[in-house]
């Protein structure tokens, strides 16, 4: 089944991803800059974008298949719920983007983030990353955090072990490859987690990232209701979720150009994790 087919599923998967973190108390992540350490906390298109930087310009120098061999990534106590929010002092938020990186939109998106100096997360498909690698290297210039959201976006509680495994594998090789590091955080798309995704996340080194507020950019509501969404959801130690792929993200770009001066206006500052060691 197609990624796009899939996406008219997801309304019902959403009601079980909630229900997944709903179920008990859910992890918060300490923002880069933040002063106090990660404790639990309850769930609460347009013209064509300039062109992306060459990889020469990487800020994370790419590996290549003539570089040392991958380190094994540091394995993670195995989590039963995806982070939802970030801790941290003061008005912090953080945005993050799923399903890309898309040559139509996703530069739109990057220009405006660069536009205002904020930094975000980007879950990217590891099919997406073959065709727009070029886009991997300007999230990295621009010190954006990239993350694992598998490599064809299947709904992964309907694969096998080996299957999530693999679908998630191939997605931080290809991942550090191109941007230079392996992803330390991974998303299940749809919200559609389970025990086995949970393990081999943390196995890989990644831990999981869910989400507070979301957009539903994907229904394809109108600009006026993302803005609406995003703003009235926006409140300390929020987690924006949109999409730079999928589907037609014409009123993304749209939004993002609208709300994000508004947060920042607004006095919050938009954040993304440290860099584990």
């Amino acid at each position: 089944m197609q990624k796009d087919q899939l996406f008219t599923r997801r309304r019902m998967l959403l009601a079980g991803g909630a229900a997944v973190g709903a179920a008990g108390t859910a992890g918060a992540i300490l923002a880069a800059g933040g002063e106090e350490a990660a404790r639990p906390v309850a769930p609460v298109a347009g013209p064509q974008a300039r062109q992306a930087l060459k990889p020469s310009a990487f800020r994370l120098q790419p590996l290549t298949g003539y570089g040392p061999p991958r380190a094994a990534p540091r394995k993670l106590k195995a989590r039963t719920e995806p982070i939802l929010q970030i801790s941290g002092r003061g008005r912090r938020m953080m945005l993050t983007f799923d399903d890309g990186p898309n040559p139509e939109y996703t530069p739109h998106i990057l220009d405006t983030l660069e536009k205002y100096d904020v930094r975000a997360m980007f879950f990217v498909c590891g099919e997406c990353v073959v065709d727009n690698r070029e886009l991997l290297a300007r999230m990295a210039e621009a010190g954006h955090v990239v993350g694992n959201h598998t490599w064809t976006h299947p709904l992964l509680t309907t694969l096998a072990r080996k299957e999530i495994r693999s679908e998630m594998e191939r997605t931080s090789d290809v991942i550090e490859d191109t941007y230079g590091e392996r992803p330390q955080w991974f998303r299940a798309p749809y919200g559609a987690w389970n025990r086995a995704a949970f393990q081999l996340g943390a196995d890989m080194g990644m831990e999981p990232m869910a989400w507070t507020v979301d957009t539903t950019d994907w229904e394809v509501p109108g600009t006026d209701t993302i803005i609406d969404r995003v703003e009235g959801g926006a409140a300390p130690g929020v987690v924006v979720l949109s999409h730079d792929a999928g589907g037609d993200r014409t009123e993304t770009v749209r939004a993002i150009r609208e709300w994000l001066p508004y947060l920042l206006d607004s006095g919050y500052h938009l954040t993304v994790p440290p860099r584990r060691a």
